[in-house]
């Protein structure tokens, strides 16, 4: 059926086609537009486009077709790039700044276009000014008392033929005019009868574009047109036009110009006039050219005109930035030498400012300094850090007036510190103060009075607390962008350095020994690693109180971390005229370190610093280490300090310190820390038992309680943190040995050839074994009150009793490994027969039995007498897989490749 709706409709309208040859219009019926409707709208298109017919005709609907123009302007390619790819220059010039080679002509991206068609605009609204001409078509519309629709065209001498009115003269009229003239006619000669008057098609004019335009040439034009339609509709101007002069030349005088910067800058279009046919719009080539860069919101090249100063190049260039310091505003300008010069300017000065701008001038306005005036930094365990106002008066508990609304849970209240300048090169001063007593107290000695500039660090009293999640971040952050820099290159990170060392005063390269050998001796991987996040923190505790980032997070940071930029700071300032002023503090201290040297301190004040005594510190006497220096050289004096006097006030005591004096805390005499050590299984206390000093595992056990019925003491199991230590820096050695052997049998190929990949293998699975840390111990002997047999105990050592075992346990190479019940009298060879017996590939003469308290024993082995090892309940037999063993086949391949070769040499032999 489909099939034959479709048959019928082509044949009809192949019907309307050959009669709309003869007939001006066929409207389709009712019945042909629903068929094709129905029709899918791939055959609809195929329909449309074989006959010639618009689809809009079956849409069922009297809507007018909405008319659009075509697209005259396209991207301009100039081989095969845009118009800004061209006019960058791509070839390198050392003699000037990357920001020149940036700067692009302003205003020439408006016309980056290439025209495409020469189609005339014509949907654009008609002013009323509009000077109508022969070849407008005007519209009149009557209604009332009669209906009718004219559509009437202005002749060559300027009137228009209407209908029962006859010619009405339009030459010379604006299109408001005409409107009015036509309804007025109408009024009076036809009675009854309203008009609406529209301009219709408009006539389309002859124009030229010529001078140094991107596409001159003669345009046909909408008669609409204005100077700017036609320079779009040519593509604009090319590299040397100007847009600062485009004139507009009719019947060979100069009727006008315009300055495209009117547009562009201010969006005054008064100077864009209207064309008429057989205009010029002629394109100069362009005036001087003057280059503005730096802090300004439109750094370009800009044409200038006439008279024009450099503060209107500025203001054509969108004014400066708020960050620009435009009394550092520099001018490059050729002078009567053909030289450059630099010319400084203000641009806040009036004298500057009216200086005339010449072409080939070049203006750079300066950015202002990123250092802060009047302002206090705040650092460290405090809620809010960051930059803060100073004003005159200000003191530090101006800056953190609440202990819980400003500083973090975990400040130190008894240690902070202000960074002060001194001069004018930029020296430090530390002042150490109470932050609890300048807050809480309101201690006038320790609310120190703040200067603009100073920056207070607020410590946190135990570093190993903190969240240093951001701050980790951070660093992987910028260690990141360092490696993108860096790449695979072996030279590091800093490539400038890099190359400088490799260079002599003469400019030559410098040939090193390794170069002459060629080899590249390059640190390992985590070596590399090791050593950029060393440079990339150090460069950033460096930077600690201009980093914007790092301050933000410098809660989480450590007191030898915040301490960091200022000590590097005073041995900086240290000479051989003035001695640096950093002190130490060692032993029984909370935070052992260097610390700098505040004014007046005193060892109170450095314990203070260091976060305090520990346990176990003694205070009855304490170590000052002294450096001093005379004509003869440096010397060392130390100085006994009774620190239990200095910490109460004793003036006497308390030593004011000086420069590299070092404070070392003792410990108390026989002073251990806290050691313990566990007990599990069959004793009859297990759990922790506190430990002393050279106490031995006996008197432990006996606090203990002994041994319960069950226990197998000789089933023990004693594990040692040292001892696990040690296995692990064995099993590294071992490895490293295994990876050393794996190299050298790939290069002599001395041995049995073993896959890289199995060998790789087993490198992973050896250095993925975990020690124990067992030590062996025969509990039995230390029962008895052997005292060799006992040992001193350490601390976070583990005894594991476990109860009476009855079994004996027959692994490796046998026919079935499997436990068996220890039998009181049975042999080595009889578990050995309970499993099967040995297997085909076992190496019999390396069994071993490990022992249940971990030792391991060979059995006595003899060519006239059998085996007669004693076995134990919890002992295990380990027969091992004889790793030469060879099959018969290939054992009598072996045999007869030798019996052949004797054969031949005897052969060989007897013939001689």
């Amino acid at each position: 059926m489909l099939h034959k709706t479709k048959n019928m409709l082509i044949a009809g309208l192949s019907a309307i086609i050959i009669f709309s040859t003869q007939v001006q219009a066929v409207t389709p019926s009712p019945q042909m537009i629903e068929q094709f409707k129905q029709l899918p709208k791939s055959e609809q298109a195929r329909i449309a486009q074989q006959y010639g017919i618009d689809p809009s005709s079956f849409g069922g609907s009297s809507t007018n077709t909405r008319v659009e123009n075509p697209q005259v302007v396209s991207e301009r390619v100039v081989n095969g790039a845009n118009a800004q790819t061209q006019n960058a220059n791509t070839e390198l010039d050392f003699k000037q700044d990357n920001q020149r080679n940036e700067l692009n002509r302003f205003g020439y991206d408006m016309f980056a276009g290439e025209p495409t068609t020469f189609a005339p605009v014509s949907d654009v609204p008609v002013p009323s000014e509009y000077m109508v001409g022969p070849g407008d078509t005007i519209n009149v519309q009557l209604y009332g008392k009669e209906n009718q629709q004219y559509s009437l065209t202005i002749g060559r001498n300027g009137s228009i033929q209407f209908p029962s009115l006859g010619p009405i003269q339009l030459h010379g009229m604006s299109f408001s005019e005409v409107r009015d003239s036509i309804s007025e006619k109408i009024k009076q000669q036809m009675i009854g009868i309203e008009s609406n008057i529209s301009m219709g098609e408009l006539r389309s004019i002859r124009i030229f574009v010529a001078g140094d335009a991107y596409k001159p040439g003669s345009y046909t034009v909408s008669s609409l047109s204005t100077i700017t339609q036609a320079l779009f509709v040519a593509g604009g101007v090319n590299e040397i036009g100007s847009l600062r002069n485009v004139q507009l030349k009719r019947n060979g005088r100069l009727v006008g110009k315009f300055d495209l910067y009117d547009l562009l800058l201010r969006g005054d279009a008064s100077g864009d006039i209207n064309l008429r046919s057989g205009d010029v719009v002629f394109i100069p080539a362009v005036g001087g050219l003057v280059s503005v860069t730096g802090e300004v919101r439109r750094p370009a090249i800009y044409e200038i005109a006439p008279n024009e100063t450099i503060a209107d190049v500025v203001t054509m260039a969108a004014g400066v930035k708020a960050a620009a310091y435009p009394k550092a505003t520099s001018l490059e300008r050729y002078n009567s030498n053909g030289l450059k010069s630099i010319i400084n300017l203000d641009l806040t000065s009036a004298k500057d400012k009216t200086l005339l701008a010449k072409s080939g001038d070049y203006i750079r306005v300066k950015n202002a300094s990123s250092q802060f005036e009047n302002t206090i930094t705040l650092a460290g365990a405090v809620v809010r850090p960051g930059k803060f106002q100073w004003r005159d008066g200000i003191k530090v508990a101006d800056i953190l007036p609440s202990l819980w609304g400003d500083l973090a849970p975990t400040a130190d209240l008894n240690y902070a510190l202000v960074i002060r300048e001194i001069n004018k090169y930029g020296d430090i001063e530390v002042l150490q103060f109470s932050l609890g007593a300048a807050i809480a107290e309101g201690s006038l000695a320790d609310n120190l009075p703040l200067l603009p500039r100073d920056k207070i660090l607020v410590f946190n009293y135990d570093d190993s607390t903190q969240n240093r999640f951001e701050l980790n971040k951070l660093i992987k952050q910028r260690i990141a962008r360092v490696s993108e820099l860096n790449g695979d290159s072996l030279l590091g990170n800093d490539l400038f350095q890099a190359g400088f060392e490799s260079l002599d005063f003469n400019g030559n390269k410098k040939i090193s020994s390794r170069d002459i050998a060629g080899v590249v001796i390059s640190d390992t991987e985590q070596l590399k690693e090791q050593k950029a996040v060393s440079n990339e923190v150090s460069q950033m505790l460096g930077n600690l109180f201009d980093d914007i980032e790092l301050i933000k997070v410098s809660n989480a940071m450590s007191r030898g971390e915040l301490l960091y930029p200022i000590i590097s700071k005073l041995y900086q300032q240290g000479s051989t005229h003035s001695n640096v002023k950093v002190i130490a503090a060692a032993g029984k201290v909370r935070h052992p370190g260097l610390y700098p040297l505040s004014d007046n301190a005193t060892v109170s004040d450095l314990i203070t610093a260091a976060g305090g005594l520990t346990e176990g510190a003694y205070i009855e006497k304490a170590e000052l280490t002294r450096t001093s220096l005379d004509d003869s050289g440096s010397g060392i004096t130390h100085i006994r300090v009774d620190i239990s006097s200095a910490l109460m006030g004793d003036q006497s005591a308390d030593i004011a310190l000086q420069s590299r004096d070092a404070l070392t805390i003792q410990t108390i005499p026989d002073w251990q820390e806290s050691k313990s050590i566990e007990l599990r299984g069959e004793v009859k206390f297990p759990g922790v038992y506190n430990i002393g000093r050279g106490e031995t595992l006996a008197k432990v056990l006996e606090r203990a309680g002994g041994f319960t019925q069950y226990a197998a003491p000789n089933a023990s199991v004693f594990v040692r943190e040292s001892v696990r230590q040690q296995e692990e820096l064995e099993i590294k050695k071992l490895a490293n040995q295994l990876r050393r052997d794996i190299a050298s049998r790939g290069i002599s190929k001395d041995g049995i050839q073993v896959n890289y990949a199995d060998a790789q293998m087993m490198l992973t699975d050896l250095e993925n074994i975990k020690a124990v840390g067992r030590l062996v111990v025969d509990l039995n002997a230390i029962s008895l009150g052997i005292d060799e047999a006992d040992l001193q105990l350490e601390n976070a050592d583990v005894l594991y009793i476990p109860s009476i075992k009855q079994t004996i346990a027959v692994m490796g190479e046998v026919q079935h490994p499997s436990t068996h019940r220890f039998k009181t009298g049975y042999t080595l060879e009889q578990y050995l027969s309970l499993s099967g017996g040995p297997r085909e590939r076992a190496d019999e003469d390396r069994t071993y039995i490990i022992k249940a308290d971990g030792s391991v024993v060979l059995p006595n082995q003899s060519a006239w007498f059998a085996s007669g090892t004693e076995m134990s309940a919890g002992d295990t037999v380990i027969v091992p897989l004889d790793t030469e063993y060879k099959d018969n086949l290939t054992l009598w391949t072996q045999v007869t490749g030798i019996i052949y070769n004797t054969a031949v040499a005897i052969s060989a032999i007897s013939g001689l």
